[in-house]
């Protein structure tokens, strides 16, 4: 018992625990609606072309939280533009936006000491950085994209499987995608200082993953996925504790490791399930 209460003897690791769990629930709710659009890298790249924005934020004195959501929106909504084009597809337009966000924040991160300060821990995350504010950021967030989800939950659904279709129908389908990348740039923003930008791309696709491998349903998917992301949060983060390891990286091995045992107890089935959605 005194094993499982001793983290909690320390403020900044109930800190990190909270936050953990939380964003771990997060990401894995908005993970459903990423990698059933064909999207996983998005959460990798979307995560990169965040750094470059919060670069600049501490290079220019700007406010990181809005600084770098409103950076990582714009690329979203970039991504989108290139998309539709059909020139080329969403895995390269990708890779073109958020590789060249990315580039810019090392070059800024190489240019001013003040920036390499604020940014260190971004990149590899830090459970000695986050505070109260850290929590509550984290919580609010998660509060206000669970409401988003519930109350845009039919538009969020068509635009997923069938934007052409949605679109003809009437749904905003350009909203809903600037709707989608703004509330993952938060939560990618929320994430960070435990997950740090290397890792959150895991943390946002394999709980959607797993969640696919054990149901049909899209509805019962975004709580499994929720539940996943939010249970290895809070396990990854005791393991990181107890074997003085990186949390981030602790974490996504937890999420690994649920990966591995749903595939071997669910067999080929499961993952022809996800290839074939």
């Amino acid at each position: 018992m005194s094993t499982l209460t001793e983290p909690f003897q320390f403020e900044f690791l109930r800190h990190a625990l909270i936050v953990c769990t939380v964003a771990g629930g997060l990401c894995g709710l908005l993970g459903v609606f990423i990698t059933q659009r064909g999207m996983s890298y998005i959460g990798h790249g979307l995560s990169h072309a965040v750094f470059g924005g919060a670069a600049v934020c501490a290079a220019v004195g700007v406010n990181y939280f809005l600084g770098a959501a409103l950076w990582g929106l714009a690329s979203g909504l970039a991504i989108g533009r290139i998309t539709n084009r059909r020139i080329i597809g969403a895995d390269a337009a990708i890779g073109v936006v958020t590789t060249a966000s990315f580039a810019f924040g090392v070059v800024l991160l190489g240019l001013y000491a003040k920036v390499r300060r604020s940014i260190d821990a971004t990149v590899f995350g830090s459970v000695l950085g986050v505070s109260t504010t850290d929590v509550w950021v984290v919580i609010v967030v998660a509060a206000c994209t669970g409401v988003v989800v519930v109350s845009r939950y039919r538009h969020l659904l068509f635009t997923t499987f069938d934007p052409e279709v949605a679109d003809v129908s009437g749904v905003p389908v350009a909203r809903m995608d600037a709707l989608l990348m703004l509330l993952l740039s938060f939560a990618i923003l929320a994430s960070m200082k435990v997950l740090g930008v290397t890792l959150i791309a895991a943390a946002v696709v394999i709980p959607a993953v797993v969640a696919r491998m054990l149901t049909d349903s899209f509805a019962r998917m975004l709580w499994l996925s929720t539940a996943v992301g939010a249970a290895a949060g809070l396990v990854g983060m005791y393991l990181s504790y107890h074997l003085d390891v990186s949390s981030g990286a602790t974490i996504v091995l937890v999420n690994f490791a649920a990966f591995a045992v749903v595939f071997a107890a669910t067999g080929t089935r499961a993952l022809a399930r996800v290839g074939g959605r």
